[in-house]
C-alpha cells in the first residue's frame, strides 16, 4: 500500500548527512556510511553490466554478509527488485521460487555455490553469477536512481512455507520505511544505538533492520549467524543496544547467562510467535529488556510490539499496534468483542503490495482492503494484542479448541524443559490428540509421567500433552520459527510400515 509521502535513496541521504557515523561492523571491519554508499553504488553499475534492467529481478543466495547489505539497498539504484532466498532449502525449493519470481540474475557465494549451479540447471534462462566474478565485471557508467515511489516494490520474500507452498510477498519501500518510523516511535531512539543483527538477511526480520539503520544514522552489527557467544560479546563489549531475536534464540542466551546484562543494552524485540511468559521473567531477572511482538512477512515485520516496561504488567501480550496500524479481531464475519478470539486483521502503510502472480490469493488475503493473517488472538479492553497461534495450528480434541502456544508455555514453565513444541496428530476416538516434544536442560532427566502431572495441575485435563518425548532438537526455519507440519510427521504414531522418527 502506497504511503503518500515521497521516499529517496535511504543509504544515500545519510551517506550525504553523516558520512563519517559508523554505518556497518561484520567480522572485525567496519564502514562509514560514506563507505557503504560507495561500495553500494560501484555494486549496481557492476549488476548493470550484468545485464540488470528496470522491472528486473535479480534472486540472492547470499549469507549474512558485506555483499547481501550491499545487494539490499543497491536493488533500488538500478529499478530492479530483490529475491532473496533461503540458503537451507533444497534445490527444487529453490528452483521453483526462482521461476516463480521470474529472476533474471541469481547471485550467490561460495557457501552456496553447489545449490546455485544446480538451480541454474533447473532455470532455463537464468544466469548464475559468484560473487567472486563481480570484482572482475566492469561497471557500466549509468545513470542511478535515487528518487523512488512509495509504491515501489523492493522486495518478493517467500514466506516459510510452514503452512503449505510459499507465496511471494511484494514489499514496497513505502512498507519498510513506515515499519522503521512506527518502530522507533515506540521503542525510541538514542544517538548511541547500535542494532545487533542476527536474523538471516532473507528473512523480513533480519532485512527490515538494515533499512531502520540507514533511516536512523546507526550502525548494524551483523553476525553471519546466530552464535550465543557472539551475541553476548556483541552486548557486554561492542556496545550493542538493540536486537531482534526470536523465542528460541532468547531462551538460548538465557541459558548460557549467569551475570545481569549491562545498563547500556536497551531492547531484546521478540518475533516468531507467542512469547512464553517464563521467558520474559527470566530476561528481566536478568536485567535484560524485552519487548514481545507480533508481526509477520506481509506486514514488513512489526505491526505490534509491547514496550519494555510493560512486559511484566501485561503477560502474554504484544503490546498495541504501531502508529498507523489498525486491527480488528473477526470470526464469521463479524468484529469481536474484547476477549474473545478470532482472525487477526491488520490494516495500513506496513502491509504488502500482494503476492506475486497470484491474484486470488491477493485478493483472499487482502479482502476488504484488511490482511487477513490466518492468525488466532484478542484484544482486551485497552486495544492490547494477545496472539493465541496460526488458525491452522489449533488443535481440536473431542471438540475443544486447543492453542498449541498456551501448552509450550507451560511446559516451558518446568525448570528440566529448554524448548517445548505441541501439535496435534490424528487420534480414532478425540479426532486430534495432543502431543509434545521437549529439549531437555543439560543435565536434566527426561520423566514424561512428572511432566504430565506438571501439566496437569496448569490445565484443563483435555489440553494435557497424550504423549511428551524428548528430543535433541526440534524442527525450526532458519529464522527459528517451529515447523509444526514437520514435528507433527515426525511424531506421528508409527504404523506397521512406518518406521519410528529415529529421536
Amino acid at each position: 500500500m502506497a504511503t503518500g509521502w515521497p521516499t529517496t535513496d535511504w543509504l544515500h541521504w545519510r551517506a550525504r548527512h553523516a558520512p563519517e557515523r559508523e554505518a556497518l561492523r561484520f567480522q572485525g571491519r567496519s564502514w562509514t556510511f560514506a563507505q557503504l554508499d560507495e561500495a553500494v553504488t560501484r555494486l549496481a553499475l557492476r549488476l548493470a553490466a550484468l545485464g540488470l534492467e528496470p522491472g528486473d529481478r535479480l534472486a540472492v543466495l547470499l549469507g549474512s554478509g558485506p555483499l547481501m547489505v550491499q545487494v539490499v539497498h543497491g536493488v533500488g539504484r538500478l529499478g530492479v527488485e530483490l529475491v532473496p532466498l533461503n540458503t537451507r532449502l533444497a534445490v527444487p525449493e529453490l528452483a521453483w521460487q526462482v521461476a516463480d519470481g521470474g529472476a533474471k540474475l541469481l547471485l550467490y557465494d561460495e557457501t552456496t555455490a553447489a545449490a546455485a549451479e544446480a538451480v541454474a540447471r533447473e532455470v532455463p534462462g537464468l544466469r548464475a553469477v559468484a560473487a567472486e566474478e563481480l570484482e572482475a565485471v566492469r561497471p557500466r557508467e549509468i545513470p542511478l536512481r535515487l528518487e523512488r515511489e512509495p509504491g515501489q516494490v523492493h522486495t518478493i520474500i517467500y514466506t516459510s512455507g510452514t503452512t503449505g507452498r510459499p507465496k511471494g510477498a511484494r514489499l514496497t519501500y513505502g512498507n519498510y520505511g513506515w515499519n522503521a518510523l512506527a518502530s522507533a516511535l515506540n521503542l525510541g531512539l538514542v544517538p548511541s544505538d547500535r542494532w545487533l543483527a542476527v536474523l538471516p538477511l532473507f528473512h523480513v526480520g533480519g532485512l527490515s533492520i538494515l533499512f531502520r539503520a540507514v533511516i536512523y544514522g546507526i550502525p548494524v552489527l551483523l553476525h553471519p549467524r546466530f552464535d550465543v557467544a557472539a551475541v553476548h560479546h556483541a552486548i557486554d563489549h561492542e556496545g550493542a543496544t538493540l536486537v531482534s531475536v526470536v523465542s528460541v534464540m532468547l531462551a538460548r542466551m538465557l541459558e548460557a547467562r549467569t551475570e545481569p546484562y549491562p545498563p547500556t543494552f536497551r531492547v531484546a524485540l521478540l518475533g516468531g510467535g507467542p512469547v512464553p511468559q517464563v521467558l520474559v521473567e527470566r530476561a528481566q531477572g536478568l536485567g535484560l529488556p524485552v519487548a514481545p511482538s507480533y508481526g509477520l512477512t506481509e506486514a514488513a515485520s512489526q505491526v505490534a510490539t509491547l514496550p519494555p516496561h510493560e512486559a511484566a504488567a501485561r503477560p502474554g501480550s504484544s503490546g498495541r499496534p504501531l502508529f498507523g496500524v489498525e486491527l480488528r479481531i473477526v470470526q464469521d464475519g463479524r468484529d469481536q468483542p474484547p476477549g474473545e478470539p478470532g482472525e487477526i486483521l491488520v490494516r495500513g502503510p506496513n502491509v504488502m503490495a500482494g503476492y506475486h502472480g497470484q491474484p486470488e490469493a491477493t485478493a483472499r488475503a487482502l479482502a476488504g482492503g484488511w490482511l487477513h493473517t490466518g492468525d488466532v488472538g484478542y484484544l482486551d479492553e485497552q486495544g492490547y494484542l494477545y496472539v493465541l497461534d496460526r488458525r491452522d495450528d489449533l488443535i481440536i480434541s473431542g471438540g475443544e479448541n486447543i492453542y498449541p502456544a498456551e501448552v509450550e508455555g507451560v511446559l516451558l514453565e518446568h525448570p528440566a524443559v529448554a524448548e517445548a513444541g505441541v501439535v496435534g496428530v490424528p487420534d480414532p476416538v478425540w479426532g486430534q490428540a495432543v502431543v509434545a516434544a521437549v529439549r531437555l536442560r543439560p543435565g536434566a532427566a527426561f520423566d514424561e509421567a512428572a511432566l504430565r502431572q506438571f501439566c496437569r495441575e496448569r490445565l484443563a485435563g483435555y489440553k494435557v500433552p497424550a504423549r511428551i518425548v524428548a528430543v535433541e532438537a526440534l524442527p525450526r526455519t532458519p529464522s527459528g520459527k517451529l515447523m509444526r507440519r514437520r514435528l507433527a510427521e515426525l511424531l506421528r504414531p508409527p504404523g506397521p510400515d512406518r518406521a519410528p522418527s529415529g529421536w
